[in-house]
């Protein structure tokens, strides 16, 4: 899967392959079709063929594979006709081979029923899903006042479009802010930390003075959300920024989230960020993360990953060179540049085991 934000239906169904939901390639459809020409061909043409008759009982249980009850009794009959055409030299199958066939396809027909409406309902969750992330984490916009914006999202649980990565980029009376964070846990279990984090930097953004107080508001979210629960270690990093209205500096408030890495020209370096807590410790009992304020010059741009960028592992068990790595993709235009990297990971042979987030900001400059 591609970028979720953004991304249409049809691609994810698509990107996410065949034996996870997407409709099947074309030879598994034409497959049971040609087979059963074939071997009516190649029966009627000589009398040696007949020993290929047996590949006709495997007929109904492909038409399984991709097509429906109708579609799956008409060639179920095909098989059967084939079998009692005299042509064929196959119309003297015993009694007992003949009904073998016939109860093979009419309970590849019942199968292909069940299939049927287990994928429409499939279909439906899946729609379901969707609409949800998409109302969590809206499609992000090519540009947020003066800052151009490029996201990309997958998630780590295998046919699921939600994890437990998070990012939004806002404008406020205080500027153009952005959160990328990282909560608990994985998939629909840590949807509802995901949606509560995102409502308090919502709303904080519109009231709260500075990053530092806007994080505050989100520890307090988790905070209370917890109170009360046992054992409940609701916990999230996050990385809060705060763009300056000329663009030529940022404001970062980092709460145990890996720090952003600033392209310059050819150079990419992570930036050197005072590194606080996870949210939801609660900000109060412990120094609470301080604000680093990071010039930038014309045509610098801010790349931020989670911890499925930073921590992906090689065969080795050598972590992935995010900055490195980027220093050699800088050419590429930020809309760009997250699938860069996705497609470097891959190529690389690097594993992947966390949700992967990755945002590109770019003040001042717009993302084709």
């Amino acid at each position: 899967m591609t970028s979720v934000r953004g991304g249409s239906s049809h691609r994810n169904r698509e990107d996410r392959g065949w034996l996870r939901g997407a409709p099947p390639p074309w030879w598994v459809r034409v497959l049971p079709v040609v087979l059963l020409v074939a071997v009516s061909t190649a029966t009627v043409v000589t009398v040696h063929a007949r020993d290929l008759g047996f590949l006709l009982g495997a007929i109904p249980p492909l038409a399984v594979l991709s097509y429906g009850p109708l579609g799956t009794a008409v060639l179920g009959a095909g098989v059967v006709a084939v079998l009692n055409i005299p042509a064929t030299h196959l119309n003297r199958p015993g009694n007992t081979d003949l009904l073998t066939i016939v109860f093979v396809a009419v309970l590849s027909v019942f199968v292909s029923y069940v299939r049927s409406r287990r994928d429409a309902q499939l279909d439906t969750e899946r729609a379901i899903g969707e609409a949800v992330q998409r109302a969590v984490m809206p499609p992000l916009a090519k540009r947020v006042s003066g800052v151009g914006c490029a996201g990309f999202y997958r998630a780590a649980q295998d046919g699921t479009l939600v994890g437990g990565d998070f990012f939004d980029v806002r404008e406020g009376p205080f500027g153009v802010r952005a959160v990328m964070g990282d909560v608990q846990g994985h998939g629909l279990t840590a949807m509802a930390t995901v949606v509560a984090l995102l409502g308090a930097f919502r709303e904080a953004v519109l009231d709260q003075p500075d990053l530092e107080s806007v994080a505050a508001r989100m520890d307090r979210r988790l905070v209370v959300d917890s109170a009360g629960v046992r054992h409940a270690e609701l916990f999230a990093t996050g990385v809060l920024l705060e763009f300056s209205p000329d663009g030529r500096a940022v404001r970062v408030v980092a709460c145990g989230h890996p720090a952003p890495v600033l392209l310059h020209e050819e150079h990419a370096r992570e930036v050197t960020v005072a590194a606080g807590p996870p949210l939801g410790l609660g900000l109060l009992g412990v120094d609470p993360p301080k604000e680093v304020t990071v010039p930038l010059g014309p045509g610098d741009r801010l790349f931020l990953a989670s911890d499925g960028v930073w921590e992906a592992r090689n065969a080795d068990g050598t972590f992935y060179p995010l900055s490195a790595r980027l220093a050699s993709l800088t050419g590429a235009p930020s809309a760009e540049l997250p699938e860069a990297v996705w497609a470097d990971l891959m190529r690389r042979r690097y594993e992947v085991r966390d949700d992967v987030t990755m945002l590109v900001l770019a003040p001042g400059q717009p993302v084709a």
